[in-house]
């Protein structure tokens, strides 16, 4: 074992592994629930891990929820339909949750199989009690209606990207603080904090897709501001071409400042939920966000292909993301990676600092911070032999069973 460079991160996938195999022997028997937590996790792993968590009328709420705005943001997404068709479908989205008869053909892959067997979801949404709904029904909705809104507007300005991602995204911080709210387990958060939890997450979406959006076919999709990215490119599309390079990762720096204003509010946000499973549920995406700007910052990757966060870090995170000590203390590191990153001659540098000291500065006046030691660099093993010889300690010691291990490795090598 001496041999493994990140054998924490093994046994947190290992760990994950397990817990998510128990996780499926709650799921209802019947066929709609069955369809809906079996897309949940084809269309998002780690949400469905940390939803799974929640109590059984607080969990099927919130996949619900998920699933039903998963649906809206496929049409939103296929540029393929024509904007004439598409407008009417995203303002009355709100109301195919009720209707186990609509169904409609777009997206691709799992996407596809979401809209085409939608009937499955509205089935468990009529299932939910009425104060489940009524978030549900509200945020879709507004969501729908402000979808609308940006396939006929372009993302001209800061107020307007704040705006798309309120829409996209701080919507669902509302809904989830509603939710929780008519479960009893939370007092109704602000608006404002819930907002922010929802654009921190978008606004590192849209920085990890700008070359899936800027080649999307038969129509590039464009959510990086004019008003940041035209200080360095004539157009967005010129970010992914190797000789504006410089000019590129300025602007990509710009964005992950813009982003980071965000953090000081999730914190806060974090710091008042009271219940464990809904804690995680709120702090591991964020977590997670905070570790993603970090390997985003100052990376010409981004404009090259995708880039992620290594599956090992990200069990990591969702095995030890558990109270607020853990929280400010992955913020407080993650943020000192992003800090050693800063050159100061790049034209942001002093705001970046500005704010990344202010998230530090949240963090260790909590008086919890314990050290982590979270990596950003990628091992110098293979990831699979790391993962084999956790499996094998495993199988020794009566974790797993040699079959459990075979169909580990086949989901972790996707």
């Amino acid at each position: 074992m001496g041999v493994l460079s990140q054998p924490e991160e093994a046994v947190a996938l290992v760990k994950l592994w397990v817990a998510a195999r128990k996780m499926k022997r709650q799921i209802p028997p019947q066929e709609h629930w069955t369809f809906c937590y079996d897309m949940l996790q084809k269309v998002s792993r780690s949400f469905a891990f940390v939803i799974q968590q929640l109590g059984p009328e607080l969990r099927n709420a919130v996949c619900i929820f998920y699933l039903v705005l998963r649906a809206m943001d496929t049409v939103e997404d296929d540029t393929s339909i024509p904007a004439e068709e598409k407008l009417p479908i995203l303002r009355d989205f709100y109301r195919n949750a009720y209707d186990p008869n609509w169904r409609y053909s777009c997206g691709t892959n799992h996407f596809e199989v979401l809209m085409d067997k939608f009937r499955y979801v509205s089935m468990a949404f009529l299932e939910l009690d009425h104060g489940y709904q009524k978030p549900i029904e509200e945020i879709t909705r507004l969501m729908g209606a402000g979808m609308a809104k940006f396939i006929c507007q372009e993302v001209e300005t800061i107020d307007d990207y704040d705006e798309y991602c309120h829409y996209v995204s701080g919507l669902v911080g509302y809904g989830l603080s509603r939710l929780f709210h008519a479960a009893g387990t939370e007092d109704l958060a602000s608006d404002q904090l819930s907002n922010s939890m929802g654009l921190f997450l978008q606004k590192n979406s849209i920085i990890r897709d700008y070359l899936e959006d800027i080649n999307e076919i038969p129509k590039c999709r464009m959510f990086w501001p004019r008003e940041i990215w035209s200080k360095y490119v004539d157009k967005l599309e010129g970010l992914k071409y190797e000789e504006n390079s410089e000019k590129a990762v300025q602007c990509l720096n710009d964005m992950v400042t813009n982003a980071l204003i965000h953090a000081e509010d999730c914190l806060q946000y974090m710091s008042s939920v009271k219940d464990n499973t809904n804690f995680r549920l709120c702090a591991i995406p964020q977590v997670t966000a905070i570790g993603t700007f970090a390997i985003f910052y100052n990376n010409v990757n981004i404009f090259r292909g995708a880039v992620k966060m290594r599956r090992g870090l990200i069990a990591r995170i969702i095995d030890e993301t558990r109270s607020m000590t853990d929280v400010y203390s992955a913020f407080y590191e993650f943020s000192s990676l992003l800090e050693s990153k800063i050159n100061d001659n790049d034209p942001t540098a002093a705001l970046t600092r500005k704010r990344v000291d202010a998230i530090k500065k949240t963090c260790k006046s909590s008086g919890l911070l314990k050290r982590r030691g979270y990596d950003l660099e990628k091992s110098k093993y293979s990831s699979m032999l790391i993962m084999l010889a956790l499996l094998l300690v495993a199988i020794i010691f009566g974790v797993l069973t040699p079959s459990d291990s075979v169909n580990m490795v086949l989901v972790y090598s996707k």
